[in-house]
C-alpha cells in the first residue's frame, strides 16, 4: 500500500504518523497520507517565508515553473485522477476533467499579464503611483470534493503573484495533493510550494501562525469562522469561499422536457456535493408535477457505482460522516411529512452510497430546506406568486449561487438579479464563466476567488510618490 509523503522546503518527509485513507465505494484502504507534527507545520512555514524574497524577484521565473507545472500534470493525468477517483468517489472521466482544468488554469497564470502600476500624476514635480506587492506566505486550505481543482484555483494567482505557499487538503482526501506536491517537488524552488496533511489542528496552526499573512479556504461556514477568529489577532487577510443553499426558480413558462436533464445534474453532480449546486427547487404550482415526474424518472435511471467503473454516473458520497448526516436529515424530513419520490436510503452493500432522493411536501423550518445538505437530496417546493419565491429564496443565511428558469430571457434576467447570490444564472446552473469572480454573499464567503479581483487578494496596494528634485 503506498504510502504519501510531505513536501517540505524541496525535500518529501514523512510525517508523525500515517492516516489511512479509504475508497468510499469499497471502505477499503487506497493508500496513507502523512500526517504532519506541528515542528513540520512550523517548518513548511519558516521554508516558505525564506523562499518569499527570490521567488517574488523573478517573474519570469515564476512563470516558467507555472508552465511546467502545467506540463507535468497533463503528463500524470491519468495516475493523479485514478487517486482523485478512489478516495474521492467520483467517475474517471470528471476527475480526468478536473486535473486538465488545473493544468489549464497553471497555463493561464503561466501567460496571465498582471495590469501595471496605476499612475496618478506624473509631471515635472511629482509622480505619482498605485503599485502591487506579494504578500508573502499564504496558507490554501481546500476541501474534500473536488480536491486538484480547488487547490490550483488558489495556488496558481498565488504563486503568479509573487507569494509562496503552504498548502493543506482534507484529511478526507489528502492522497491526491500529497502526489500532486511529489510531482510538483522539482518544478518550483525548494520552499515556494509546501504540502502538509493532517486534520483540523494543522488547519488551526496555520490560521495563528505569525508568519502567515493571507489563509484562502474554501470549505464549510463553521469552518471558515474558525478560521477568521484565528486569523483576527494577527489581522491576516482572508479570502473565504464557505457553503451554500442555492435555490432555482422555475418559473410557469419553463419548458419542461428541455430543462429536466440540466436541473438533475446542477443538484446531483458530484452526488450533490457542490458549494454552489442546486440545493432547494421551487417550482411553479403549474409545473410541479410534471418536473417532479421527470426528475424522478432520471433519478430512477441513475448509475450508482465506483468511480473508475465506466459505467458509472454518480459515485458515493465521500466520507461517512457525510452519508450520516444526508440520512439524518432525510429521516428528519420524513418524520415532518416529507414525500420520498425516489431514493431515500442507502443501498445495500459496502461503500457511502445514497440514492439520488426527491422529496416534497417539506419547506421552510426543516432542515432539508435550511441548511447545506450537501448529498444527492432535493427537495421541490412549490410556489403560486414568484414574488413569494424570491422571498423564500432570499430567506436563507447563505447567498452563493441561484438560479432562474424561464424562456423570457429578460424577465429571468430580472428576477436573477434580485437574488441574493454571488453567483447567478438564467437557464443554466453549475457553469462558472473563465475570468469571473466566484464568491458569495452573507454567511458564504468573504473575498473572491478567480478573476482579476480574486487575483487582487493575493497582493497588497502600495502608494507611491516621488519627488524630482528642483533642477
Amino acid at each position: 500500500m503506498t504510502h504519501y509523503a510531505l513536501l517540505i522546503d524541496g525535500q518529501l518527509h514523512p510525517g508523525k504518523q500515517d492516516d489511512e485513507v479509504l475508497d468510499p465505494a469499497t471502505e477499503q484502504v487506497v493508500g496513507y497520507a502523512a500526517r504532519a507534527s506541528q515542528a513540520q507545520v512550523d517548518a513548511a512555514v519558516n521554508a516558505a517565508h525564506n523562499a518569499f524574497t527570490g521567488w517574488a524577484a523573478n517573474p519570469q521565473a515564476r512563470r516558467t515553473a507555472l508552465a511546467l507545472a502545467a506540463s507535468v500534470l497533463r503528463e500524470n493525468s491519468q495516475s493523479l485522477a485514478e487517486l482523485i477517483s478512489r478516495e474521492q468517489g467520483r467517475p474517471l472521466r470528471f476527475t480526468l476533467g478536473e486535473v486538465a482544468g488545473a493544468a489549464a488554469t497553471f497555463d493561464y497564470y503561466a501567460h496571465f499579464e498582471a495590469p501595471g502600476a496605476e499612475i496618478l500624476r506624473d509631471d515635472e514635480q511629482r509622480r505619482a503611483s498605485i503599485e502591487r506587492r506579494p504578500l508573502g506566505v499564504v496558507a490554501a486550505i481546500t476541501p474534500w470534493n473536488v480536491p486538484i481543482i480547488l487547490l490550483v484555483l488558489k495556488l496558481a494567482p498565488a504563486l503568479h503573484a509573487g507569494n509562496t505557499v503552504v498548502a493543506k487538503p482534507s484529511e478526507h482526501t489528502p492522497l491526491s495533493t500529497l502526489l500532486l506536491g511529489q510531482l510538483l517537488k522539482d518544478v518550483f524552488p525548494a520552499g515556494v510550494l509546501n504540502i502538509v496533511a493532517g486534520d483540523g489542528e494543522v488547519g488551526e496552526q496555520l490560521s495563528s501562525h505569525p508568519l502567515v499573512r493571507h489563509i484562502t479556504f474554501t470549505g464549510s461556514v463553521a469552518t471558515g469562522k474558525r478560521l477568521y477568529a484565528g486569523a483576527a489577532s494577527d489581522l491576516k487577510r482572508l479570502t473565504l469561499e464557505l457553503g451554500g443553499n442555492d435555490a432555482a426558480l422555475v418559473l410557469e413558462d419553463a419548458d419542461i422536457p428541455a430543462i429536466a436533464e440540466t436541473l438533475f445534474w446542477g443538484a446531483f453532480w458530484n452526488s450533490g456535493q457542490v458549494c454552489f449546486a442546486i440545493k432547494r427547487l421551487y417550482v411553479h404550482e403549474s409545473l410541479f408535477q410534471p418536473l417532479i415526474d421527470a426528475l424522478v424518472a432520471r433519478a430512477e435511471k441513475t448509475r450508482l457505482g465506483h468511480g473508475l467503473d465506466a459505467q458509472t454516473e454518480l459515485g458515493p458520497l465521500t466520507n461517512r460522516q457525510q452519508l450520516e448526516r444526508v440520512k439524518a436529515l432525510v429521516a428528519d424530513a420524513r418524520k415532518h411529512g416529507a414525500v420520498i419520490h425516489s431514493g431515500g436510503d442507502q443501498p445495500e452493500g459496502p461503500g457511502y452510497f445514497f440514492a439520488p432522493t426527491i422529496v416534497s411536501g417539506i419547506g421552510a423550518g426543516v432542515a432539508l430546506v435550511d441548511e447545506e445538505q450537501f448529498g444527492p437530496v432535493l427537495p421541490v417546493i412549490p410556489f403560486s406568486d414568484v414574488e413569494d419565491a424570491i422571498r423564500q429564496a432570499n430567506a436563507s443565511p447563505y447567498g452563493l449561487g441561484a438560479s432562474v428558469w424561464t424562456r423570457d430571457i429578460a424577465r429571468g434576467e430580472a428576477i436573477a438579479r434580485r437574488l441574493d447570490a454571488g453567483l447567478a444564472w438564467v437557464n443554466q446552473h453549475l457553469e462558472v464563466q473563465p475570468g469571473a469572480p466566484k464568491g458569495g454573499y452573507k454567511w458564504s464567503g468573504l473575498g473572491y476567488e478567480g478573476g482579476l479581483r480574486g487575483y487582487e487578494a493575493f497582493s497588497d496596494l502600495q502608494v507611491l510618490n516621488v519627488a524630482r528634485p528642483v533642477v
